[in-house]
């Protein structure tokens, strides 16, 4: 046993990302396999026999824009062209309301730039009845689904049209009829919720299933760990989707991944199989989200799908990524636009063009417009018709108990 005196004092090692603002940006150190070289395992397989498949990454479309390997091929042209739609209107709506918040209309707004290929290829492997459990970044969801515009609109200018009645946070949708659950602004919460919810459709003997959806920043919460002892321990299905689009606000994901090589490998210490995807391939993403999907339908359990992706803009509206990555960054990231690699695809196979993408884009524009218009038409933050303060006390309580009857008449309601 060494003296006290002869002992090398303790210290602690915060992870540092590998460039900070000024620097150039360098991702050599994020091994990209070819498209196509990963694996498709059997829907029954074994976990232990896929650890391998949490260290790669699923890739579907190679640089020459073919579509190559195992888990090509779930898509059909028309399939594809839809998706490629879903992911422009996506960018514009962003776009419009971006302006919107800057123009003062809403108090808050939230992009989804480069992350369009996640929520809306997944959406395309639910059926009707399935549940989202989604975070504030999955807007495509409602958008592949044919949700309305002008009340996702209405819900960020917290008008009258707002199906929330102003009481959630702008971009906190939700739409019971498309499967998407009301959203948590205190994230990882939803996890929980979506094995809860998994497991009692099995109670029920009922066929949905669902899907949760985390940051990778949130995945150093508690609630993820509790969520994955219970889908693990009860085989509940549901899909566990991880979006590690690199940063959690301004914190790099090294600080939430810890020791683990993957995000998706912390699948392991649970027994639960899990995939690391191209979170930019949208023919990735539909082909590992549908493999999950099956396997948690055919009582196999649950599965963690990990998307390496990049946030492209600023957290929200209130932050200025320039300040903690160098502004060049999200031009370097090596998986590219998932925009520019869908349409790319489509071209070289003949189904899709430059002319027709330049009038898709004209249209979806013009649809955009449209949606904002009416939308502006009802209300914004400046302006218009906004909901009833009465409605704060409603659907809460299925009797409202008498001391919020109290504040409601002296509220004037």
């Amino acid at each position: 046993m060494t003296e006290a005196n002869d002992r090398l004092p303790l210290s602690l090692t915060v992870p540092e990302p590998d460039v900070r603002p000024g620097g150039q940006p360098d991702f050599s150190h994020v091994r990209i396999p070819q498209a196509g070289e990963i694996r498709r395992p059997a829907i029954d397989e074994d976990p232990e026999n896929m650890r391998d498949l949490a260290f790669g990454i699923i890739r579907v479309l190679d640089r020459d824009g073919n579509a190559v390997g195992p888990w090509a091929g779930s898509l059909s042209p028309e399939e594809l062209r839809d998706g490629l739609r879903h992911m422009m209107t996506l960018r514009a709506y962003d776009a419009r309301m971006l302006v919107a918040q800057r123009q003062g209309k809403t108090s808050f707004y939230m992009q989804h730039l480069g992350e369009e290929a996640v929520s809306c290829a997944f959406q395309r492997v639910l059926n009707k009845g399935d549940m989202n459990f989604p975070t504030y970044r999955q807007a495509g969801l409602l958008v592949a689904a044919g949700y309305p515009l002008v009340k996702m609109m209405c819900q960020v200018y917290s008008n009258d049209g707002d199906s929330a009645r102003g009481r959630q946070l702008p971009v906190f949708y939700s739409s019971k009829e498309n499967g998407f659950f009301s959203i948590s602004g205190n994230l990882a919460t939803q996890y929980v919720q979506a094995v809860g919810w998994a497991m009692a459709s099995a109670i029920m003997r009922d066929t949905k299933i669902a899907a949760a959806w985390i940051g990778d920043g949130s995945t150093a919460e508690s609630d993820f760990h509790a969520a994955l002892v219970f889908a693990s321990t009860y085989k509940a299905p549901v899909v566990l989707n991880i979006v590690n689009n690199q940063w959690a606000i301004s914190t790099f994901q090294g600080i939430a991944r810890g020791g683990s090589g993957t995000f998706a490998a912390r699948g392991h210490g649970f027994g639960i199989p899990a995939l690391r995807v191209d979170g930019n391939d949208y023919l990735a993403v539909h082909a590992a989200g549908a493999w999950a999907a099956e396997r948690a339908r055919r009582n196999l359990g649950p599965t963690v799908v990990e998307y390496v992706t990049y946030r492209a803009a600023g957290h929200s509206t209130s932050d200025d990524p320039s300040g903690y990555r160098p502004k060049q960054e999200s031009e370097a990231w090596p998986l590219g636009d998932p925009i520019l690699r869908l349409k790319g695809y489509l071209i070289a196979i003949g189904e899709w063009s430059e002319e027709r993408h330049v009038q898709a884009e004209a249209e979806i524009a013009d649809t955009v417009v449209r949606a904002q218009k009416e939308a502006e038409a009802i209300g914004t933050l400046q302006s218009g018709r906004r909901p009833s303060p009465k409605d704060m006390f409603e659907d809460v309580y299925a009797e409202m108990p008498p001391h919020l009857v109290e504040q409601r008449q002296q509220a004037g309601y």
